[in-house]
């Protein structure tokens, strides 16, 4: 248990995660605390490589409820994070808003990939996200963030969500973006989500980007991949529905992984 709470501002709850290289070539996962809400399931992994999966034990995140997932994975070690489904932010009897913090730290010669199912902002919550990873000079990550914007057929809630990303304690991408009733206008319109009902972005750090920096260039109609500073890239895209989101990310961190050596 790692100190989940309800109040009667909503349940406060953090979930973390440690990744340790075992000494016989494969990754420990000497730290796995969770309770309520978040709940963490240890499953069989790859090679070197230690799985995670975050599996909603119930309803959430709702108006007030502040939830925290921290993943470290120490040096060396090999992390792959995923979910059992998709979060769904839904009103709830308190007011307020909600919070959803994600801390990823990704020490030298470590790797870890984040790949959870997509957030989904159904009509009349409220919820802020912030996503942080500090990653090492020589650590490696992959990213992603899904999020769509109500269920089939349902307007949104409100929805506010900032991506920080660190790399060697140097800042490479600190983004926000704010929908639903209530943001900035604009949200909707040409110049971000001109229509569209799901948004995304995958965050690839790889030291060999370093030196062969990755070239910007658009694939299909609605996603783009630029270089960040330093050993990192960034994917962006938008779509019609969270299935063509997948599709297209996928599309891009395929070109991506077929890339020359040449860039």
């Amino acid at each position: 248990m790692d100190g989940v709470s309800t109040t009667p501002g909503g349940v406060r709850a953090r979930a973390r995660i440690v990744a340790r290289q075992d000494g016989r070539g494969g990754t420990s996962l000497p730290v796995l605390e969770s309770d309520g809400p978040l709940a963490l399931r240890r499953t069989r992994g790859s090679g070197t490589e230690a799985r995670v999966v975050l599996v909603g034990a119930m309803s959430g995140p709702l108006g007030g409820d502040r939830f925290g997932v921290d993943a470290h994975a120490e040096e060396g070690a090999l992390l792959r994070v995923q979910s059992a489904a998709a979060t769904i932010a839904l009103p709830g009897q308190s007011k307020g808003e909600a919070h959803y913090d994600v801390r990823v730290h990704v020490a030298d010669r470590a790797e870890v990939s984040w790949l959870p199912e997509p957030l989904i902002s159904a009509r009349g919550s409220d919820l802020r996200v912030r996503t942080e990873a500090d990653v090492a000079a020589t650590g490696r990550l992959v990213l992603r963030e899904e999020q769509v914007l109500g269920r089939a057929g349902e307007e949104t809630g409100r929805l506010s969500s900032r991506l920080a990303v660190r790399v060697g304690g140097r800042v490479v991408l600190d983004q926000e973006l704010a929908c639903g009733p209530g943001a900035p206008g604009g949200w909707d319109g040409p110049a971000v989500l001109a229509g569209h009902r799901a948004v995304g972005q995958l965050v690839l750090v790889r030291p060999e980007f370093q030196e062969r920096p990755v070239t910007p260039r658009r694939i299909g109609d609605a996603c783009a991949v630029v270089p960040l500073a330093g050993p990192a890239a960034l994917v962006s895209a938008v779509a019609a529905d969270g299935l063509r989101l997948r599709r297209a990310l996928d599309e891009a961190l395929a070109a991506l992984d077929r890339r020359p050596m040449n860039g």
